[in-house]
């Protein structure tokens, strides 16, 4: 491992090429940051620096993902408002504990959450058969039931993204698809809105209070862009049962390399 300062081109041209990757990935599923982290990593930053670069580099990506979703986005305002709220809160916990406590125990749970993330992704159909028995004279539980529980899940995976944010869109798609009654490419461009929502709360903080290297963001930035763009695109074209095991096995291997990076 080399000083930050001592970089070269070779290294820039990688950290650019994951980042556009991680930028399709993030726009396909979720996860990318678990390539742009390790890659931050490898390259000489400290695992702080790297979080809240690697956070800040991505956040362009979203936004290529949101313009590749618009039409995937149409008619759900009442949602994005609904949720908007409540994402925030939970992004400012989050990276206030990540820049004011130990990561010891969140490095330790990380892995165990986004595991958890990709079971429920891929156990989604079993479960809202499920709870669909539940309420057989409606087929799906109360709207205000359902709204209930897909804030406080979006609430507690805010705070998980405000904190660290690797496979957030794993744990958001399993929230959103366990609570909410929607085709998984609209939940998919429901879940790249709060994913940039999220993300845009943690780089307020952390650009005024976090070791960012903002050399870093500028070479991986524009290249997030393009990826989510790309990645967004690609999304509308998957069959929804693939994109699904797709999540879910990803998710499963995504925590593998949780536990290893992170610790």
């Amino acid at each position: 491992m080399h000083p930050v300062d001592e970089l070269g081109l070779i290294d820039g041209a990688f950290l650019g090429l994951v980042s556009f990757v991680a930028g399709a990935i993030n726009a396909v599923a979720g996860g990318g940051s678990l390539l742009t982290f390790p890659a931050l990593i490898a390259a000489g930053l400290p695992p702080i620096s790297a979080n809240v670069t690697n956070t800040i580099a991505l956040v362009p990506g979203y936004v290529g993902g949101i313009l590749g979703h618009r039409q995937d986005l149409e008619s759900q305002s009442r949602q994005v408002r609904m949720l908007l709220p409540v994402a925030f809160a939970g992004a400012i916990v989050g990276a206030v504990v990540l820049l004011t406590t130990s990561t010891r125990l969140f490095s330790i749970l990380v892995p165990i959450l986004v595991f958890a993330a990709a079971v429920l992704m891929l156990l989604q159909p079993v479960i809202q058969k499920r709870l669909r028995r539940l309420h057989p004279e409606t087929g799906e539980p109360l709207v205000i039931e359902r709204d209930r529980a897909t804030m406080i899940g979006v609430f507690f995976a805010a705070i998980y993204g405000g904190y660290f944010g690797g496979v957030l869109g794993v744990i958001l798609l399993a929230v959103l698809g366990l609570t909410m009654t929607d085709s998984l490419r609209r939940l998919n461009a429901l879940k790249t809105v709060l994913q940039f929502s999220i993300n845009i709360i943690a780089v307020v903080i952390f650009a005024l209070f976090g070791p960012v290297e903002w050399w870093v963001v500028l070479i991986m930035a524009p290249l997030s862009l393009l990826g989510g763009w790309i990645g967004s695109r690609l999304s509308r074209r998957v069959d929804p049962a693939i994109l699904r095991w797709f999540i879910g096995v990803y998710g499963i291997i995504c925590s593998i390399a949780l536990a290893i990076f992170i610790h």
